[in-house]
């Protein structure tokens, strides 16, 4: 569908919307506001000053504007023929003792939850958005990966270590690809090109990237909500690879050491695939020959016909879980969709386990035990990460549902045209280009993907988030 911007008018509708997220985040079992003693331990805890000093490499972070929480920095330079990358990472292990009550209220959220009308964060802010976050000018103790890259973008080798870094640009995705495509120098001058080579090796692995266009919930000054939908940005699937490749560095890591937690994803199988294929081809663009990750990879953005295509490869990117191991590998360590070994490892700030994957992989790294709080807790992670995991996925779709009713309230006794994205049994997932609404309707079930339906709008609830439809 073409990219749009929908706006809920101040209006009863608008009112009600608020009311409705409001409630919405306050019914979550974790509230933004930390206990005083989870402050006051996160305002005393600090993390030691590292013997290395990388001060004088000039690091940059590259986040959405106004991002407070920056986990990761780069700097990247040619080495001979290929690259070196160093990519440092906030040191939250260093500032988080292990059993306090700052480690205990981030084991309860498990991650930063990111609500319409406001986060609800993993750590107190004093560290995620100042003491640990890796914010331009400022000394910070990091957990820097160093890689040399060939000329094709294969790591030759990476090292782990602690060191004292001091980020000189804080860039945003929109103006740094606005520089890019000006040809302009900067600290993301080589970003372009390692990226690509990067997107290269992933296609040489197998790997497949789904990039569906962003779904957010924004407000404005004014008080009104939207949802904006759009393609990511280039410079994001560049940025995107170099913490994919942090990940993979951290499993082989982990593997090598026999102790370690991967992110992990089986293979499609051939049922999903054949179903996939089927959808192709009633779209209009069949995927007949080669790799999946190839067929995603060169579709058309710009085409309108592009993401009813990518709503129904997500049912190949199913099934990702985590697997925790000490002492023996488990058979299945692969993430299907990036085709190699992974883990969670380059956002401590706004992800629990990550704290845990690079606990073990600097001590392998430094060849030493790892700490016995990672072992004691280490199968801990998975029944965590899968609790917020939830929490998130349910915040996430209950907030685009009552944004979603809002917008069609206006609408309520009109029809609208919708096209057809996937269909369930009579039902289907159906896409409004204006406002810009994914929703489920009755549809008669001879319909085919891509076929554009007339459906009145016949009743919308915005505190539950249904839209209800008749054709």
């Amino acid at each position: 569908m073409p990219q749009r911007r929908s706006h809920v008018a101040p209006s009863a509708a608008q009112t009600e919307l608020a009311a409705a997220l409001a409630a919405l985040r306050e019914s979550l079992d974790a509230p933004t506001d930390f206990p005083a003693s989870v402050v006051a331990d996160a305002e005393a805890s600090d993390a030691a000053v590292p013997e290395l000093d990388l001060r004088d490499i000039p690091f940059a972070t590259l986040d959405p504007q106004g991002s407070r929480d920056l986990d990761q920095a780069f700097h990247l330079e040619r080495r001979d023929s290929g690259y070196t990358v160093r990519y440092a990472i906030a040191d939250v292990p260093g500032f988080v003792a292990p059993g306090g009550s700052v480690d205990a209220e981030a084991r309860r959220r498990g991650q930063t939850l990111y609500a319409a009308d406001g986060r609800i964060p993993l750590h107190p802010k004093v560290l995620s958005e100042d003491r640990a976050s890796l914010l331009a000018d400022m000394d910070r103790p990091a957990l820097v990966w160093n890689f040399a890259l060939d000329s094709a973008g294969v790591v030759e080798e990476f090292r782990l270590e602690r060191a004292l870094i001091r980020s000189r640009a804080q860039l945003d995705y929109a103006s740094t690809q606005a520089a890019l495509d000006r040809g302009e120098g900067g600290p993301a001058a080589l970003l372009p090109e390692i990226g690509a080579l990067r997107i290269e090796q992933e296609k040489i692995r197998g790997g497949a990237s789904l990039n569906l266009p962003d779904e957010e919930v924004t407000r404005a000054a004014d008080g009104t909500y939207a949802i904006e939908r759009r393609h990511p940005l280039p410079v994001e699937e560049w940025n995107a690879q170099l913490s994919l490749m942090t990940g993979m560095a951290a499993a082989s890591l982990m593997i090598g050491a026999g102790i370690g937690i991967l992110r992990t994803m089986p293979q499609p199988d051939e049922k999903s695939f054949e179903a996939f294929r089927h959808q192709t081809e009633a779209l209009g663009r069949p995927w007949t020959t080669g790799a999946y990750g190839d067929y995603l990879r060169e579709l058309d953005r710009e085409n309108p016909m592009t993401l009813p295509i990518l709503e129904a490869a997500a049912s190949l990117f199913r099934g990702a879980g985590y697997v925790a191991f000490d002492g023996s590998v488990p058979p299945d360590v692969e993430q299907a969709a990036i085709a190699a070994p992974y883990a969670h490892a380059t956002a401590p700030l706004r992800r629990l386990i990550d704290r845990w994957s690079l606990a073990i992989c600097l001590a392998v790294s430094e060849g030493r035990e790892v700490p016995s709080w990672v072992r004691e807790s280490l199968t801990d992670l998975p029944a965590l990460m899968q609790e917020s995991g939830q929490r998130a996925s349910r915040l996430d779709s209950a907030t685009i549902n009552c944004v979603e009713a809002a917008l069609m309230t206006p609408l309520v006794g009109s029809t609208v045209d919708a096209t057809v994205i996937e269909m369930r049994g009579e039902r289907a997932t159906v896409q409004i280009a204006d406002p810009a609404v994914t929703a489920s309707a009755p549809i008669p079930a001879d319909t085919i993907p891509g076929a554009v339906v007339r459906l009145q709008v016949v009743r919308v609830d915005i505190s539950r988030g249904e839209i209800e439809f008749s054709v």
